[in-house]
């Protein structure tokens, strides 16, 4: 008969993906201590922010359908990622870091966590896509990398919910030879071009555009961290990684920026909103290009095995093409590989969001918990 199992859970981060995970989390937990086979209980001991702590210093469960109103209470400054690490190495019993932020310092981090036993489950794209010598570090102390230590997943690092890198991993581990990796990654880039060149013609200027995206809260705070390319690059760094390329970093490959060179000194990403405009006429005359051959513009990454060729930028396509086919802010992932053959295998969906990002999050911790004895 299986012993019951008590795993502690540590979150960083109670934000849009940390607010939805923790609700997820509660009604997990609800579900797994409920199983009269074998049940799991799972106690949340630490949740933190960047500026606050909320923990239990004797391991004891935190309420998790109290978290806000205690986590606003509390007057403890976060802990360092050592301290945190040497907290978590003596829980007595095995412990989950579930990190919904995109702090480098954390990422940095991972290593030691996982060698001191600690799993780790993350949508922080830094982690996996910083130098190269960080994700060699991370998989050879991980249990299901080469190492003894913790164990660490990250599906929602590339397209939030969508079972983008389980899907590439099955295929690299089955045998299958991945020749061509390509998509549109950011929710962001989808709906802002699918809202500037929608099939059929039509869509404002490209200015109009990028402020409205802004205003519906599909870009960041400042779309310059959008519009640079570089959130792309990130995810194309990971699957290149995944599909064996020793890719160094995001910045060691063409990456296209959309921001204008002479708007590269703007202070504010108000200002850079109020001069885009200025040069709206380039984008204008790739859109009438594009017509004219009967195609439209997307921002798209490529990962070309063979070549080793990685690249992120604009592209035109038919008509067609699945990726001009798009709505909203969906994600389109195409893997041509040799059993597959002319026809790739295609994952499409929504590639952002709090609910679908911390669906990735809780289905990691989910296979962190069946590997957890």
């Amino acid at each position: 008969m299986p012993l019951p199992k008590q795993i502690f859970i540590a979150v960083i981060g109670a934000g849009g993906v940390g607010r939805c995970f923790l609700n997820q989390l509660h009604h997990l937990a609800s579900n797994l201590c409920q199983n009269p086979a074998a049940p799991t209980y799972l106690s949340l001991i630490l949740l933190s922010t960047s500026k606050k702590l909320l923990h239990s210093p004797d391991y004891r469960s935190l309420h998790l359908g109290l978290w806000e109103e205690e986590l606003a209470a509390s007057g403890t400054p976060a802990l360092s990622p050592t301290d945190l690490a040497d907290y978590l190495a003596n829980a007595p019993s095995k412990v989950v870091l579930v990190d919904n932020t995109s702090n480098q310092t954390l990422a940095d981090a991972y290593p030691l966590f996982l060698k001191k036993g600690i799993s780790i489950v993350t949508p922080n794209k830094k982690a996996f896509s910083s130098s190269y010598l960080l994700w060699k570090s991370i998989f050879s102390a991980a249990a299901n990398g080469s190492g003894a230590g913790g164990y660490v997943f990250h599906e929602s690092s590339v397209g939030a919910g969508l079972p983008v890198i389980c899907t590439l991993k099955e295929l690299v581990e089955t045998g299958d030879e991945v020749r061509k990796i390509e998509g549109v990654f950011s929710g962001t880039m989808s709906f802002l071009f699918n809202s500037f060149m929608p099939v059929g013609g039509g869509g404002g200027s490209f200015s109009a555009e990028v402020k409205r995206a802004k205003e519906l809260g599909y870009t960041e705070p400042d779309p310059r961290d959008d519009l640079n390319g570089l959130d792309v690059a990130r995810k194309l760094t990971i699957l290149a990684r995944l599909a064996g390329l020793e890719v160094e970093s995001p910045t060691s490959f063409p990456v296209q920026s959309l921001i204008p060179k002479e708007l590269e000194g703007c202070k504010s990403g108000d200002e850079f909103l109020e001069r885009l405009s200025e040069f709206d006429g380039k984008m204008e005359k790739l859109k009438k290009e594009a017509v004219t051959e009967g195609k439209v513009v997307r921002f798209v990454g490529s990962v070309d095995v063979a070549k080793k060729d990685v690249k992120v930028g604009l592209e035109k396509f038919d008509v067609s093409h699945p990726i001009a086919a798009l709505k909203g802010s969906d994600n389109i992932i195409s893997f041509y590989t040799k059993r597959y053959g002319d026809n790739p295998l295609i994952i499409q969906g929504a590639g952002a969001g709090g609910e679908v990002t911390a669906m990735g999050v809780t289905g990691d911790l989910i296979k962190v918990l069946r590997l957890l004895h």
